[in-house]
């Protein structure tokens, strides 16, 4: 369609039914990982008492802390061997693969028989889990058009959202199921292993992937032959976690966004955490119910990132990368005194935590958006897995961080302020990348 035409009509318009399914099949892919994340969350409590003797109730906060941890931990092992997997074996396949091994995992999880046993396979399900984003986001760019990417994008991130949302009104209801109805919540998350029969039939695979692997194996089997490549030929024979450091403008690319996305997840974990017992320790001093105050803030804080991760990926496409991503970087470095600090109101306080969702977890659509248009399609799933995923690695150390500055300085106020002091870091360094709004992907 050429570009006259596509401007004359809506975007929407301009897409066809395998871009459409696509868009529904990674929201849903990333919606399912929002469910099983929650699930956990919300179920962690019940599972290590009915799991631990009671001797060792004391204990459940560290144990909780672990299984967390340990799930984190898979989530980055699993979404950097995932990149690696959708660059050599297509992004069909391996999102295939990672949907039906989180579905089997998170299902087996129900029958876990002690501790070390659903510890394991909570690692599994994160390894699983991570595998799928970066899979899916490369799966959006590549097959949706120029001038909707960013809009996919964000209609794609927004699906974890919607897995928080609909993980706590299941947990509403199956709760009130008895003492093991953590495993009800766990059996439920078999449910996206059906997502995979659809896929099969109904998704494309990238036809840019497709090309790029058929360079690939020529390359490979010119090389074999003792023939000398080119250097555009020979970065197709290198392993592509190696490829990112390999090429001066790649490995540039790939620090600037790495700290970018380190400060993303960093404040994200160090901060935003803290809201719900952040409101709930307002509502208390107001003689109000703390934790149904911490609720009403969670439900808030969601609706508002939801409507942050579509709106980042709407404003891209229509204004640029560069000038949206750096507003949402210093909007989330305004609002968190805003929040902390400034608003007492308690009404007032949950307009706020939806506004601060709005930017300080909203902003991770700019990864979806950008990243796939800074890396080449041979390492694209690669770079985008290693830009998300490594942060994870040190991001841990974010709540850690916050947690010792409340107790020091006596309330969460100061503490996440100072915290919050990462986002210049990636105000500071989003100039150095280029804006990439409506260009073809890089082959």
């Amino acid at each position: 369609m050429s570009d006259a035409a596509i401007g004359s009509q809506p975007w929407y318009r301009s897409l066809n039914r395998g871009q459409w399914n696509t868009l529904i099949a990674s929201n849903l892919g990333w919606l399912f990982d929002g469910y099983e994340t929650y699930a956990l969350i919300l179920t962690a409590g019940p599972a290590m008492r009915s799991l631990l003797d009671p001797s060792q109730y004391a204990q459940i906060p560290a144990y909780i802390g672990t299984v967390i941890a340990v799930t984190l931990l898979g989530w980055g092992i699993g979404g950097l061997v995932g990149g690696v997997l959708a660059d050599y074996i297509g992004r069909k396949r391996t999102m295939i693969l990672a949907i039906l091994a989180y579905s089997i995992m998170t299902g087996f999880t129900a029958f876990a028989f002690d501790w070390v046993s659903f510890v394991v396979l909570r690692f599994l399900v994160g390894v699983a889990i991570g595998s799928e984003w970066s899979t899916g986001t490369s799966m959006m760019a590549e097959l949706w058009p120029d001038h909707a990417r960013g809009k996919g994008a964000g209609l794609m991130q927004c699906g974890l959202g919607i897995g928080f949302f609909i993980a706590s009104l299941t947990w509403l209801f199956v709760g009130q199921m008895g003492p093991e109805a953590w495993r009800y919540m766990f059996v439920l998350g078999v449910l996206p292993a059906l997502l995979t029969l659809w896929i099969r039939t109904s998704i494309p695979e990238s036809d840019l992937w497709v090309k790029s692997n058929e360079r690939r194996r020529n390359a490979l089997a010119r090389q074999k032959g003792g023939e000398t490549l080119p250097a555009h030929e020979e970065a197709l024979t290198r392993f592509t976690v190696a490829d990112l450091l390999a090429d001066p403008e790649i490995r540039r690319r790939t620090i600037i966004t790495f700290l970018m996305s380190l400060t993303t997840t960093l404040a994200w974990w160090g901060i935003s955490t803290w809201v719900p017992p952040y409101v709930a320790s307002v509502a208390a001093k107001a003689g109000l119910p703390g934790q149904v105050w911490a609720s009403y803030a969670a439900m808030a804080y969601n609706a508002g990132a939801i409507a942050g991760y579509i709106s980042l990926g709407f404003l891209a496409d229509r204004f640029g990368r560069k000038p949206i991503v750096m507003i949402f970087f210093a909007m989330s470095l305004i609002m968190t005194p805003v929040l902390f600090m400034w608003t007492q109101d308690l009404t007032m306080l949950l307009v706020v935590a939806a506004i601060n969702a709005f930017f300080t977890l909203g902003q991770y659509s700019w990864m979806s958006t950008w990243l796939p248009e800074l890396f080449p399609t041979r390492m694209r799933a690669t770079g985008i897995a290693f830009v998300f995923n490594t942060p994870r690695f040190i991001a841990f150390l974010g709540p850690l961080l916050a947690g010792t500055l409340i107790v020091q300085l006596g309330g969460f106020s100061k503490a996440a302020v100072i915290v919050s002091i990462i986002y210049v870091l990636g105000f500071v360094v989003v100039p150095f990348l280029p804006e990439t709004k409506g260009q073809p992907l890089p082959a």
